[in-house]
């Protein structure tokens, strides 16, 4: 997700107004601030998104343009997934500002299928039922609601894995094989265990993570079942796996292996130049994102692992057509062409961004990243994907988790007791979900 998938990304008010499909059918669209003309045969498509799905990077706007030369496609973005989808949610509620393609994240996909389906084009209508073997049966089934309406296609998911810093490594005495690393935290106990004869060598003002809030994160992502079970049920606070992921944070913050920093914080994107943190938990998404906050002089200095304690998924993303979109049938051209296996393979052999797509999945296992020290990134992300858990996903599944990394944020940043903080984490879910 693109990252700022991802998970990790913010709360939300839910519950907007529902409009009805006529009123949202009149209403403009256009949330980059484009204009639509189909003068002429022209168009001009608006895509919305948050974080970095890679497209313009990658150049597949351009390619598609030149295959259809009577379309632009023009992108806005929103950096934080928190303040795009609170956007979305006022503009969904107004039915006014919408683009013609809209980003979603895979935490806010429930949400979307089941309490504002009507806000969205069912995209069957388009033919998107014959793309259903191009997809996981989980990433599908996701976005399609009981009664079989598809709201989305899906663009990536996030197989985790361990980026790290082998230059820093160096620097403490570590070794920086990633096998031999793999071997060394294999648990999360012995990933802990290695960050704290990290911090007695490490350099100056480095530290073993980024924030104790990504910890918990890629941690909770290993889990099949995290804040809902399968009947929709709350379960989040006497679930043990969530638990097993808060103890282990906050021994993690008291330890003082974190650099303290909120993710997708401006202090965070600087601190990936600066050396701030030698290890990050990092979903394939991450890639493109660390690639771009440490630039070409972190190329090389940097390398993938095998993650501690098995295989896990932290967030995936779709598109989604508004039914306030000027452009519907050409939006779903568009949404339908950058999800198919070959767009996603060039997504992730440019972007590190892992495909969706099962034929993709295939074409990308010899993958090598050289700006990760020629990291087997297709092994290493492919296997991940291959063993994770499919996750049981809620409504407010990403509420939920942001509450629980923002009590985090106080144990490692105010030194908060944990009881404490577990306490104000709850108090938090509870105010945004009512």
């Amino acid at each position: 997700m693109p990252i700022a998938r991802a998970a990790g990304r913010a709360a939300v008010r839910l519950g907007a107004v529902v409009l009805s499909g006529a009123l949202l059918a009149a209403c403009g669209s256009g949330s980059s601030g484009g204009t639509s003309d189909s003068a002429g045969g022209k168009v001009t498509l608006t895509v919305d998104l948050f974080g970095s799905f890679g497209y313009k990077e990658a150049g597949l706007y351009e390619e598609y343009q030149k295959l259809h030369p009577g379309i632009t496609v023009k992108q806005s973005d929103t950096e934080d997934e928190a303040d795009y989808w609170k956007s979305l949610q006022t503009r969904l509620a107004g039915g006014g500002g919408l683009a013609d393609v809209q980003g979603v994240e895979v935490g806010r996909i429930a949400s979307v299928t089941q309490q504002q389906a009507d806000k969205f084009e069912d995209l069957k209508q388009f033919g998107a039922d014959k793309l259903k073997d191009q997809f996981a049966d989980a990433k599908w089934s996701a976005a399609t609601t009981q009664d079989g309406r598809v709201l989305g296609l899906g663009t990536d998911v996030g197989p985790e894995a361990m980026c790290y810093r082998t230059d820093l490594f160096k620097a403490a005495g570590l070794p920086t094989d990633r096998t031999e690393l793999a071997q060394k935290w294999s648990t999360w106990d012995g990933y802990l265990a290695l960050g704290k004869e990290y911090k007695k060598k490490a350099p100056a003002k480095s530290a073993w993570l980024d924030s104790v809030g990504s910890l918990y994160s890629i941690m909770i992502g290993q889990e099949k079942e995290r804040y809902y079970d399968a009947s929709g049920k709350l379960i989040y606070e006497n679930n043990p796996a969530v638990k097993d992921a808060w103890d282990a944070s906050v021994t993690a913050a008291g330890a003082g292996l974190s650099a303290k920093l909120d993710q997708w914080s401006p202090q965070w994107n600087q601190a990936f130049a600066a050396g701030s943190f030698a290890t990050m938990p990092c979903p394939a998404w991450m890639l493109s994102y660390i690639k771009g906050q440490a630039g070409k002089d972190g190329s090389g200095k940097w390398d993938i692992a095998k993650l501690p304690g098995g295989a896990g998924n932290w967030g995936g993303s779709y598109l989604s057509v508004p039914r306030a979109a000027q452009h519907k049938k050409e939006a779903y051209e568009l949404i339908k062409w950058l999800t198919a296996p070959e767009q996603q393979e060039k997504l992730f052999r440019d972007q590190g961004i892992f495909p969706s797509s099962t034929g993709a999945i295939e074409k990308v296992a010899d993958a090598q990243d050289p700006y990760f020290s020629d990291a087997p990134t297709g092994q290493i992300f492919g296997d991940a994907a291959k063993d994770a858990p499919v996750q049981v996903l809620g409504v407010h599944d990403q509420n939920v988790a942001q509450q629980i990394t923002n009590a985090l944020s106080e144990v490692e940043r105010k030194g908060i007791s944990s009881d404490k903080a577990w306490s104000n984490a709850k108090k938090g879910v509870d105010n945004v979900i009512g």
